[in-house]
Formats: structure tokens, C-alpha cells, sequence
């Protein structure tokens, strides 16, 4: 039923921004009040429950689910695997450069953190979907292991992975200056 309406939805939305002309990016800049952050009558529809998963176990971070909308550098298969953030600096300051750059990304809100672990969310700003975000400090390889899987539904038509990818774009930036 979940997935009928998600699909049900995009379709309606799509079908609306062809039909101004505008596409989804132009639709998204339309919002009537771009500081509501998700449609109007929308907030937290989609936005699903916080998973009681996460965090780090027996040195792991969870394993992504069977659905492609979940990256993690701990993944042993080729959809859901992507490399680890690597760091050059002392595992501190690794972690403040990780905080910064996360602070510093749209829809993005730190729900968890320690000296080795951040967990965030990211909010999407059309229909409220989150993700849910991993990052675990393994200081003996000078690498940041990460998950990103989205809450609901199959596909997240690879957000999580491009936005890994950023984060590690974004590190290696402060890391070169540090």
C-alpha cells in the first residue's frame, strides 16, 4: 500500500511539473514558502521511523537491507558496497572536519555523535523522505566506515551513493588542508 502511494505521488508530482513546464527541480524551487522545507500538508508523511538498527556492533556498522537504496563500505556486494572515507589527520580532528562538512550540507541534522561515531539525517526537501546516515572512526586504518539507506521504499534513485560521495569530495578538501 506504501509503495502504491509513493508511486501514486511521483506520478501526480511529475505529471504537474510537465505540465507547468517546469520539471521536478523547477517544481521544487516553486515551493510557496521554501523555509516549510517539504510540500505544504506533507511534513513527516514520509519520513518513516528511525530505525533501532543502527550504531556500531561488534566493530559493524548494520548491514544494508536487500533493497538498492542503501550504500555502506562494509557491503561485500557491488550494489550496496562503496569505499571507506579515508582521513590523514588525527582521528579528532577527522571527526570535527566530518561534523563540519555534515553541518554544512541542506537538510542535514546530527542526531548522534562521539569521538568515533556520527549518525545524521538528511530530509529530502520535495516529499520529506530521510536517510539515515553512518559514519564509524577506525583509527588503526585511518578510515571512516559509512552506511546512508533511506527509510522507506526500493529505490532512492542513487542519492545515498552521491551523496557519500560528496561527503568524501568535501573531506578530503579539509583533510589535504590539514
Amino acid at each position: 500500500m506504501v509503495r502504491f502511494l509513493l508511486s501514486l505521488m511521483f506520478s501526480m508530482l511529475l505529471a504537474t511539473s510537465i505540465w507547468i513546464g517546469t520539471g521536478l527541480p523547477g517544481l521544487a524551487q516553486g515551493l510557496p514558502n521554501p523555509s516549510l522545507g517539504v510540500l505544504p500538508g506533507l511534513n513527516g508523511v514520509f519520513s518513516g521511523t528511525r530505525p533501532t538498527n543502527l550504531g556500531v556492533k561488534q566493530g559493524q556498522l548494520a548491514p544494508c537491507p536487500q533493497t538498492p537504496n542503501c550504500v555502506a563500505s562494509q557491503a561485500t556486494d557491488t550494489e550496496h558496497g562503496i569505499a571507506p572515507l579515508n582521513y590523514v589527520s588525527e582521528p579528532a580532528i577527522a571527526m570535527n572536519h566530518l561534523i563540519a562538512v555534515i553541518e554544512e550540507m541542506p537538510n542535514s541534522t546530527i542526531v548522534e555523535q562521539s569521538d568515533s561515531y556520527l549518525y545524521a539525517e538528511f530530509t529530502s526537501r520535495l516529499m520529506g523522505f530521510v536517510d539515515d546516515v553512518e559514519f564509524s572512526i577506525d583509527p588503526k586504518n585511518q578510515l571512516i566506515q559509512v552506511r546512508s539507506a533511506a527509510r522507506l521504499g526500493e529505490s532512492d534513485l542513487g542519492v545515498n551513493r552521491k551523496r557519500i560521495e560528496a561527503i568524501r569530495l568535501q573531506l578530503q578538501s579539509l583533510e589535504s588542508v590539514a
